[in-house]
């Protein structure tokens, strides 16, 4: 079925280039994941902090260098844009920054990433989520971001903070956890963000009924204490 309008994100832009190196500050890239990384994405993989937030596990190196080739390929189908984020000097890998569920058609995508135990501390995981960001709206030109997170993931709601992805509210019972359902955060970030107020000018008329503040409702911030399994 034909659609009136074209895609936000063109294709071509996966299916008929290469992915590319994105330089990061202080000596980190992201770059293409290659099958050599499957012992240290194994190694990653049984770190407690990895394993509770991913329901995934690997089992054998083996098995990990099969994720690696499936991220890899990932790129040429137009269906996630999977990076490894390695020091520029000696290519030993400090995590994953991701963008997956992608619509190409309605400029959206997700982001996610891990960092290894070793390279914790350094504002690893920012840093990469930033160079991501900047590729993703400046280059491949995608309209929005999510990002989401267990609400019990203080680590990943910092760095989402750090990244500018604006807090919008909670998916109930919206993760799959080795513990159960997680309620989630969700995070997001647009291209080109316009004020409200300039958007969607308000009758005077209907001004009384609105809050008059824009921060976010009270049961959006509120911890959540019980999970759903």
């Amino acid at each position: 079925m034909p659609r009136a309008a074209p895609a936000v994100v063109a294709a071509e832009i996966f299916t008929r280039a290469a992915q590319p190196v994105l330089s990061i500050e202080d000596g980190l890239v992201l770059r293409p994941w290659l099958r050599r990384d499957g012992p240290e994405v194994y190694a990653a993989f049984q770190d407690p902090a990895i394993r509770r937030w991913h329901v995934r596990t690997a089992d054998t190196v083996e098995e990990a260098g099969d994720w690696v080739d499936s991220w890899a390929r990932s790129w040429h189908s137009g269906t996630a844009a999977n990076w490894a984020v390695a020091d520029s000097r000696t290519g030993r890998l400090m995590g994953r920054a991701s963008l997956h569920h992608m619509e190409l058609w309605h400029g959206e995508a997700e982001v996610a990433y891990w960092v290894v135990p070793a390279a914790r501390g350094r504002g690893i995981a920012p840093r990469a989520v930033d160079a991501l960001v900047g590729w993703a709206f400046e280059v491949a030109g995608f309209h929005r971001l999510e990002l989401r997170h267990s609400v019990h993931n203080a680590q990943s709601c910092t760095v989402a903070h750090k990244s500018g992805f604006v807090l919008e509210g909670i998916n109930r019972s919206a993760g799959l956890h080795a513990d159960g359902w997680h309620d989630m955060h969700l995070h997001a970030r647009v291209a080109h963000p316009v004020e409200p107020a300039l958007a969607h000018p308000v009758e005077p008329a209907l001004a009384h009924r609105l809050p008059q503040s824009s921060a976010l409702p009270e049961a959006a911030t509120q911890p959540v204490y019980r999970l759903r399994r």
